[in-house]
């Protein structure tokens, strides 16, 4: 197979929205805003997950994986996004097309393993609250992200490497507003079909498989909770699960619709929307959800703002 030779390959032109002038304002308020708030909202729950010993527990433990991945993952798409929405130039080197490729890919495959390791989780604490320290030992909470990570990564080093031999015959325009995967690969001059089946292979794996054991580890937690028939434990369990639910209801919903898609609607603006929406809106309102759901992270943050100084 043919190399990847940055040097002849010039800048790509993100299209993006410039189809729709009038809104890359609006947009570039809204994604700012967003991106500060992201980092706001990520750093203070690391941060307070690693300074309070309350916290220090699997669940938080996965809870500062999943900010942190969250603050690479809108760091390596929202500066570019920001540079083409404030001005009439939409490039990016190609340098920095491949590795936001490889970057973005690789942090939104450990999102889907991340987010199905603290179903994993949730399910313990709820349906083996007996077993649970001797289950989820510190080491074995470690194991599982370092899975999470390394499936992630080497699920990019193959999808976005095999992508960039693809011959494109000088074909530069992006119908998006980063480089990613589908419209990537519509840039091919080739016969793309092996590689559409490939990535709806990975996307079984990656997307559709992580949602199907979340699936499962809520089914059993329901079915646990029904056999107890009791009001306090439904509301434990939705005081233990329901942040977790929400942020996979955004995190997952937008994903499966932009990768399960036809291959025709690839680049369309509902997709553009959607990608917007999983890239830079879900970091966003991640934090302000565990915050604003969970007593133990705002009692944390009370803790630490209270702190005096000299103490």
């Amino acid at each position: 197979m043919e190399k990847i030779n940055l040097t002849s390959w010039g800048d790509f032109i993100l299209l993006g929205f410039s189809d729709q002038p009038q809104l890359e304002l609006v947009l570039f308020v809204v994604v700012l805003i967003s991106y500060l708030l992201t980092l706001v909202g990520n750093s203070a729950i690391i941060l307070v997950s690693c300074l309070d010993s309350k916290l220090h527990t699997p669940m938080y433990f996965f809870l500062t994986n999943l900010s942190f991945l969250d603050l690479c993952f809108t760091t390596s798409i929202v500066p570019q996004l920001l540079w083409n929405l404030k001005g009439p130039a939409k490039t990016i080197t190609s340098t920095g097309c491949v590795i936001q490729l490889y970057v973005s890919l690789s942090l939104g495959s450990t999102e889907c393993v991340l987010l199905t390791v603290m179903a994993f989780d949730r399910y313990v604490a709820v349906c083996r609250p007996l077993n649970y320290t001797s289950v989820m030992h510190p080491s074995f909470c470690k194991s599982l992200a370092g899975i999470a990570w390394v499936s992630g990564v080497g699920n990019s080093l193959i999808q976005s490497t095999i992508v960039l031999q693809l011959p494109r015959c000088g074909h530069r325009h992006l119908h998006h507003f980063l480089c990613e995967m589908p419209a990537m690969i519509k840039l091919a001059c080739v016969d793309i079909h092996a590689n559409e089946v490939q990535l709806f292979m990975a996307t079984l794996v990656l997307l559709l498989l992580p949602m199907a054991l979340i699936l499962v580890s809520y089914g059993l937690i329901v079915q646990a909770v029904v056999k107890i028939k009791s009001t306090k434990a439904w509301h434990k369990v939705l005081g233990t699960c329901g942040s977790h639910l929400i942020v996979v209801s955004l995190f997952f919903g937008p994903c499966s619709a932009i990768y399960i898609q036809p291959k025709r609607s690839y680049g369309h603006s509902q997709g553009k929307f959607l990608t917007l929406f999983y890239t830079v809106v879900t970091p966003t309102l991640n934090p302000l959800i565990y915050t604003l759901r969970n007593k133990d992270v705002k009692g944390a943050l009370k803790r630490m703002l209270r702190r005096k100084p000299n103490s």
